[in-house]
């Protein structure tokens, strides 16, 4: 199967200027911070931007906010852990799209391309239609064992036949079709109409029963896979040039290479645990973000991040309001908004050659 073309690296960076990068950073906290408020205001209760400041400074003051404990309720335990496992969620997959694209030098290269969310739906549909684990293992859980035995499937694969990125792509195209092989066997002989539905919504994608305990924890791992990357931005800038190239200039290709593809599977893996699957942020926001910031990862990297959890924010305040009081679940969302913004930057680099 032959790879697509590989990411250019000659493009250069429309912002070079440190002054303007740190502009276009504080801009992107404050705009996230900014949507982050609005959208808390979104829905029925009635609450506004300066209901939700307010009770954020009571909070940090351990003062009253003067809200109903309704109010209180619909922030802290409803809205927010929601708000913020979307902007964890998509700066999570901005970023693993970031890495898989320069590592496997393929701009059509996203999170999935691994199998690990085929991995996580075959893992959460045996919790919840053949009951894996007797009720000792959740759905969570579940999904992120399928998802790594998806990956430790990927790896043996592709090792065994050579280990190059041509390899590591085919390896995770067969995970793919081999997990969803297995999710649709289970499904179709196992499950009953309701167990079905509330697995294709997973599927899907759905933040609606996120609890603050998936918030801390993807938090950490996201945070952590940042800080790895941002270690890793010269070796990146080097495997874009190649794996030959990246050697040359001194990276370790193998370790380097193991590392990243280690931190991608488990960023998804605990992304697509909690949320279900949520496609196309991870394939086309990498690319608007080099639309801003040009090629280099030390400014690409955090670019990405800030823009996917922009984006997914409000795609998920749009998933929960545009069929209310149903949940659209995001991976339609996603894809809906997706698909038309990857064809515009698909004709723009088309005109651009």
């Amino acid at each position: 199967m032959p790879s697509a073309p590989p990411v250019r690296a000659t493009r250069r960076a429309p912002l070079r200027h440190p002054a303007a990068l740190a502009f276009l950073w504080l801009a992107g906290v404050a705009v996230l911070l900014v949507s982050t408020a609005l959208v808390l205001t979104i829905g029925p209760s009635g609450l506004t931007a300066g209901d939700v400041m307010q009770s954020a400074l009571a909070r940090l003051s351990g003062t009253e906010s003067g809200l109903t404990r309704i109010q209180e309720g619909i922030i802290w335990n409803l809205r927010l852990p929601r708000t913020l496992m979307a902007a964890l969620a998509g700066a999570g997959l901005a970023l693993c799209g970031v890495i898989l694209q320069s590592l496997l030098r393929n701009p059509l290269a996203d999170p999935y391309v691994l199998g690990i969310s085929s991995g996580a739906s075959t893992g959460a549909v045996l919790i919840v239609v053949l009951g894996v684990g007797a009720g000792a293992v959740g759905l969570t859980t579940g999904a992120f064992v399928g998802a790594l035995a998806a990956f430790g499937f990927v790896l043996l694969l592709a090792f065994a036949s050579g280990g190059t990125t041509d390899r590591v792509v085919l390896a995770g195209v067969a995970a793919t079709q081999l997990f969803s092989a297995v999710t649709s066997f289970v499904v179709y002989t196992a499950a009953d109409a309701e167990q079905t539905r509330g697995v294709l919504f997973w599927l899907l994608g759905s933040l609606s029963s996120v609890r603050w305990t998936d918030v801390a924890v993807c938090g950490a791992v996201v945070l952590a896979g940042l800080l790895a990357c941002l270690l890793h931005t010269s070796s990146l800038d080097a495997f874009t040039f190649g794996q030959d190239a990246a050697a040359a200039l001194g990276v370790n290709v193998a370790r380097t290479r193991l590392v990243l593809m280690v931190v991608t599977a488990l960023i998804t893996a605990v992304i697509v645990s909690t949320c279900g699957a949520i496609g196309f942020v991870g394939l086309v926001l990498p690319h608007a973000a080099r639309a801003v910031v040009g090629m280099r990862h030390r400014v690409l990297v955090p670019t990405a991040a800030l823009m996917g959890a922009v984006f997914l924010v409000w795609i998920d305040a749009g998933a929960r309001t545009v069929l209310a009081p149903q949940d659209l679940p995001i991976g339609v969302a996603t894809a809906l908004i997706g698909v038309p913004a990857f064809v515009v930057l698909l004709l723009r680099k088309g005109r651009a050659r």
